[in-house]
């Protein structure tokens, strides 16, 4: 078996994106809207290259716990769409719900009206209603598909659904070397609302806050509970799944000794930040959020924030029959696993702990060789507002929540070909999944700790610190700038780049 080299590729290539044909007519797109995107209103004839239809089926999670929620296709995760890079695709979108709906096309280049967001001018599948999209896949990798629409106070809407499914966009040039590709999907189901806690933050590498946005954030936080309040809403689960399927209700992953098998892992929770390991081996991660990394790195465990994807090569080279599961006890016990079975072998799955380990995104990276300048920094500081939305949090960029009944304007101008180094200041004791739009950044500074090299479209930010990710404009549009938190998305977490 050699040893798996990937491509080197330019990690900002623009794809092209364009809506093909509307099976509804769209609404205006606001102003901000370039006139000069790659965009087509003309019909695009003969049938789709893919079907998705949104309706809300059973799932069953385990034998004894049956669940009806949203799903793609009647199945959770969606059907696994393989796209070829450079390759158009059309694709129907079927909505038989009672309420609109989105499809992200999470960790693509395209264009705003097909990016499934409405703050970018997106266009709803109406109720019952159906719209055709057609774009070029890119760039190449582990991307996936989501629902995104705001849920609010109510959890069987938005992410909390059983809205997901797996992307892979084929790249022009097979990556190397493995047996064989298992893709999973984590998620939690059944959520309830709760008093909020601490988020623990112990796993993330570098451990260091800034004092000033800590002692910031627990002055506020300090005066709310004076004045009374309780502490906003959390959200929690019953059941935990992968693929679908509790632990020990699923077919295994079967594998045979010497094999190598590319896990493509995702965590599709509305909300939770998930960990994995698998007793006795590593992982050697190739590529996160699709891109792949300068050089593998070798793990004995994996974490990932909402809406995070590793890819990793596994060598089966500890034979028996194994849990693959989440660090947390309490998550693996009520489903959070996956058998791992080798061939030739039977008996109890067993569990076994790596032990603790700490999680740099700066491990995977080059961290004594600079990133490049940026033409211009974009500041950003966040905050909470502890239990100010009816006891909800509500959640402020710059000082500004994004309105929750309207579209804002945009807070952010970028110049098209311009590289912008986003520094994000924390001042909340809670860590947040960033994701940006359209568009793939480079991660430059982490905790005080630079970087480069590693290229991601979501970056977990610890609480009370700083990070620093770059990005080149170009892709222009609207694009949308939030926390992949459900709850914090919904309650202001949410910023809008407009190009100019």
């Amino acid at each position: 078996m050699t040893r798996f080299s990937p491509p080197r590729r330019d990690f900002l290539k623009a794809g092209g994106a364009t809506a093909c044909a509307a099976l509804l007519s769209p609404p205006r797109l606001t102003q901000f809207l370039m006139a000069g995107e790659n965009r087509s209103n003309g019909e695009s004839g003969g049938p789709a290259d893919y079907t998705l239809t949104i309706a809300t089926k059973p799932v069953e999670l385990a034998p004894n716990r049956i669940i009806s929620v949203p799903t793609y296709d009647g199945q959770f995760p969606g059907p696994l769409l393989r796209f070829k890079e450079g390759q158009r695709v059309t694709i129907d979108l079927r909505n038989e719900t009672d309420t609109p709906e989105q499809v992200h096309w999470h960790g693509q280049s395209v264009a705003p009206d097909v990016d499934g967001a409405a703050e970018e001018g997106t266009p709803f599948i109406p109720p019952h209603g159906a719209r055709r999209i057609c774009f070029v896949p890119g760039p190449s990798g582990f991307r996936f598909y989501h629902t995104h629409v705001r849920a609010g106070a109510n959890l069987a809407g938005g992410q909390y659904s059983g809205l997901v499914g797996p992307v892979y966009i084929e790249p022009k040039q097979h990556p190397g070397n493995y047996d064989r590709e298992v893709f999973l999907t984590l998620k939690e189901f059944q959520p309830t609302l709760s008093r909020g806690g601490d988020m623990a933050m112990d796993f993330l590498s570098p451990a260091q806050v800034v004092p000033t946005l800590k002692d910031a954030g627990e002055c506020r936080m300090n005066a709310s509970l004076a004045r009374g309040s309780a502490h906003g809403y959390e959200v929690g689960y019953d059941s935990f799944t992968i693929n679908g399927r509790m632990l020990g209700h699923g077919e295994p992953v079967r594998v045979k000794q010497g094999e190598h098998v590319l896990f493509h892992i995702l965590n599709a929770s509305a909300t939770e930040i998930r960990s994995l390991a698998l007793p006795g081996h590593t992982f050697r991660v190739i590529a996160m959020d699709g891109n792949t990394l300068p050089t593998p790195v070798g793990v004995p465990g994996l974490w990932l924030g909402t809406a995070e994807r590793i890819s990793a090569i596994v060598e089966m080279n500890h034979p028996g029959v194994w849990v693959m599961g989440d660090l947390a006890d309490d998550d693996r016990h009520h489903g959070m696993g996956i058998v791992v079975e080798y061939s030739g072998h039977q008996g109890k799955p067993q569990w076994v702990s790596p032990g603790p380990f700490k999680w740099s995104y700066a491990r995977f990276g080059n961290p004594g060789l600079p990133s490049a300048q940026p033409d211009e920094v974009l500041e950003m500081i966040f905050e909470k507002r502890n239990a100010a939305l009816d006891g909800f949090n509500q959640w402020t960029i710059n000082g500004v929540a994004y309105p929750l009944e309207q579209m804002a304007m945009p807070s952010f101008r970028l110049q098209q070909g311009k590289r912008y180094r986003v520094r994000m200041r924390n001042a909340s004791d809670d860590i947040h999944p960033i994701h940006l739009h359209r568009h793939s950044f480079e991660l430059t500074r982490i905790a005080g700790q630079p970087t480069s090299g590693v290229v991601k479209d979501v970056v977990m930010v610890g609480g009370y610190q700083e990070a620093e990710i770059d990005f080149v404009a170009d892709n222009p549009g609207l694009t949308l700038f939030h926390c992949h938190q459900q709850l914090h998305m919904d309650f202001g977490f949410m910023t809008v780049f407009a190009y100019v």
